[in-house]
């Protein structure tokens, strides 16, 4: 068995980042699972049942905005992780082998993990993960877009887009955005 870890979010301006870890069986096959970001939205969505009926065991852990201003992308994103694996290691066995998505991989895994560059698209057990946190992390955005009409969440996700752009400097910071980040301290600079 594996356990396959990976986070969406570092780069938007608003919103949690959100990770997700995968106790995957070593013969687990998905037709079509890779990336997230080499699916479509309606192909990510069309995944998740086969993906949740493969996985022996699903996590997802988050770093909320606040968190992320406090401690910096790079350290949430890896809280983030750390949280989500924490979700499922009780169901792993100790042998169990756990692969993270990118080039660092959290303190608290270190004994245990291994970072994959590019992991998200050769291992089935990231590339669930990838598809899982994405999904999910697309569903809260779209829910935020009700709360927070007017930024376009549902569209762009809160990634830094020109519409989102625009409706920062027209409409202001909200409580999801993330402060430290320099399009969103301009905001609060401008209107302070």
């Amino acid at each position: 068995m594996l356990i396959g870890i990976d986070e969406v979010g570092r780069g938007p301006l608003a919103g949690p980042v959100i990770a997700c870890a995968v106790l995957w069986p070593e013969t687990g096959d998905v037709a079509g699972l890779t990336d997230s970001k080499r699916l479509s939205a309606k192909r990510r969505e069309s995944l998740i049942d086969a993906i949740q009926s493969t996985a022996i065991a699903i996590g997802f852990g988050r770093a909320e905005p606040w968190e992320i201003d406090q401690l910096n992308i790079l350290q949430a994103t890896l809280l983030a992780m750390t949280r989500a694996a924490e979700q499922i290691l009780t169901d792993a066995p100790t042998q169990t082998r756990i692969v993270v998505d990118g080039n660092r991989v959290p303190d608290a895994l270190r004994a245990r993990a291994s970072a994959v560059i590019g992991g998200d698209g050769l291992i089935p057990a990231i590339s669930a993960a990838s598809v899982l946190a994405k999904v999910a992390r697309d569903h809260e955005m779209c829910a935020w877009s009700r709360t927070y009409p007017g930024y376009g969440f549902e569209r762009h996700a809160g990634y830094p887009t020109r519409e989102h752009l625009n409706a920062l400097s027209c409409l202001g910071v909200t409580p999801i955005h993330r402060r430290s980040f320099a399009p969103v301290a301009h905001c609060l600079q401008e209107n302070a």
